[in-house]
């Protein structure tokens, strides 16, 4: 045996998890359900890889000049860089331009996989974790964004988030664009910049307005110590732009916001679902591509009321989405239940899925324009939702049976695989102790399985025909009862003979007791 000293330690690396079989169902049932809401609506499945050259992530990755910031790159042989996907959309984009002539126009497909981001881990935020997406690439007008906004409210609800507990924000990243023009970070020369001030507006349901604007100016400084750079606008560009995103006017805005200010034009927008106060900025400036957002966010607000949608989708002018490449409008779908966050504050559960259009991505292997747009559910945490709520079980999924191994020769070891067949061809899950211990240890395996029951045959049983079933549910529940270990050894609770050949239906109905019993 190795010493100490010289053992691996064991180890899992900062900002990833490991997944155990109860998450791995869960999950799986749940993207089923979402897999037929995306079917539902016309999307075909397509899948990418999960590496790609740096190059076709794009500009819009966290950081441009060096590529293995924001992203886990590496060169290969002929020393091109390839980074883990940071999206699904990328990748996508990539895709649909390289086999363009082969694909249906519009091309609506929906893709779920991994992907990776190389930033700081903390609580709640992963280094690796499970997107589900859905995309509409090739149509020009607003109506796509439309229909995207409607389905993800489709599949909230066929996962089981319920009406009210839920709402799909709307914007239009062309309003805000039309406003960092007005106050000089237009052109190519500020794209870093314009992607420090979305990410802080970004963070104004968890940092709120005041918070925002230190981000919009010098920077943050956190209850950690840690401070993040801010974008460095003045306080009448900062009031410029909390006032197009709060709806708070800009005199209000150049000292601490009011909280009762906030709230109220807040709760103002909960009970009508269309903005009341925000986008005032629009009267003090003419901006083309301001006026356009505005436009299309109209024509989307007419969709959704005539397709049934106002109680579940609403224009919202906070949204905005931390990427830089997104190009119009861009949708968030927000939890509005109340659960306690790792200080033990009761907030509200927050972002789940967002997207919106990103007419650049594709153009930029093409060299033509190529509209499209889509949407991402982060599967973690609506998966952590789905929890809070108690909607998330795979408990329907039976351990297998085990029989336990009394004689390890040959001719024995046939006889427990041959049950064991039996069972698997009747669709029962199954196995044969495989190890090398005595019953004892072969029982107590059984239990941490969470196995249903046990087949025991033993010398005795095997001469007479039979094999014993120990039902381990209702062993359990009758031991509760008996504090004497004389009356529990003559009881034998939950445990019966049956000839070989009936097995099969005495296991089935132990498995049918057992479920009837959980449904009551």
């Amino acid at each position: 045996m190795a010493d100490k000293a010289d053992r691996m330690k064991a180890r899992l690396p900062r900002g990833f998890v490991d997944r155990h079989a109860a998450d791995i169902r869960a999950v799986d049932a749940m993207t089923a359900r979402i897999r037929e809401v995306y079917e539902l609506y016309g999307f075909e499945p397509v899948e990418q890889p999960m590496v790609e050259y740096t190059d076709a992530l794009g500009k819009f990755l966290p950081d441009q000049d060096r590529p293995n910031e924001g992203v886990f790159s590496f060169q290969d042989d002929d020393e091109q860089w390839l980074s883990l996907r940071y999206d699904l959309t990328a990748p996508l984009a990539r895709f649909v331009a390289e086999n363009f002539e082969q694909l249906p126009k519009p091309y609506r497909s929906y893709r779920q996989g991994w992907v990776f981001r190389n930033e700081k881990p903390g609580p709640g935020r992963f280094r690796q974790f499970m997107q589900f997406d859905a995309d509409i690439v090739g149509t020009p007008g607003v109506a796509a964004d439309a229909e995207m906004a409607m389905m993800m409210a489709d599949t909230l609800e066929a996962v089981g988030i319920k009406r009210g507990d839920y709402v799909i924000r709307v914007n239009n990243r062309k309003v805000l664009d039309g406003v960092l023009e007005a106050i000089g970070l237009g052109g190519d020369e500020n794209a870093g910049r314009r992607l420090t001030v979305l990410r802080a507006i970004d963070k104004l349901d968890k940092f709120g307005s005041d918070g925002v604007r230190l981000l919009l100016g010098k920077g943050r400084l956190d209850e950690s110590g840690d401070f993040t750079k801010g974008a460095g606008l003045d306080e009448d560009q900062t009031a410029l732009v909390l006032s197009v995103v709060t709806g708070v006017p800009r005199e209000l805005l150049k000292g601490p916001v009011p909280r009762d200010m906030w709230d109220g034009v807040q709760n103002q927008m909960d009970k009508t679902g269309r903005p009341q106060t925000g986008w005032r900025i629009s009267r003090d400036f003419d901006s083309d591509i301001l006026n356009e957002g505005l436009s299309e966010l109209a024509i989307i607000d007419r969709l959704v009321i005539d397709s049934g949608y106002l109680d579940r989708i609403r224009i919202d002018p906070s949204v905005v989405r931390g990427l830089e490449y997104y190009t119009g409008p861009v949708y968030e779908a927000e939890l509005l239940f109340e659960v306690p966050n790792e200080k033990g504050e009761i907030v509200r559960f927050g972002s789940v899925a967002g997207g919106g259009r990103y007419d650049g991505l594709v153009s930029r292997f093409r060299g033509e324009p190529v509209p499209a747009t889509g949407f991402s559910i982060g599967v973690s945490r609506l998966t952590a939702a789905l929890k809070n709520l108690g909607k998330l079980d795979a408990s329907d999924v039976v351990a297998p049976v085990v029989v336990l191994v009394m004689d390890k020769d040959t001719e024995a070891l046939g006889r427990y695989q041959k049950m064991v067949a039996s069972l698997r061809q009747a669709g029962i899950r199954a196995e044969m102790y495989l190890g090398g211990s005595g019953m004892k240890a072969q029982m107590k395996y059984a239990d941490r399985r969470g196995s249903p029951c046990v087949v025991i045959q033993g010398g005795d049983e095997l001469e007479k025909g039979e094999v014993q079933i120990k039902d381990l549910v209702a062993g359990a529940k009758a031991a509760e009862a008996i504090t004497d270990n004389t009356e529990w050894r003559e009881s034998r609770p939950a445990q019966f003979s049956v000839p070989v050949d009936e097995l099969v239906e005495a296991v089935r109905k132990v498995l049918a007791d057992q479920a009837a019993e959980r449904d009551q």
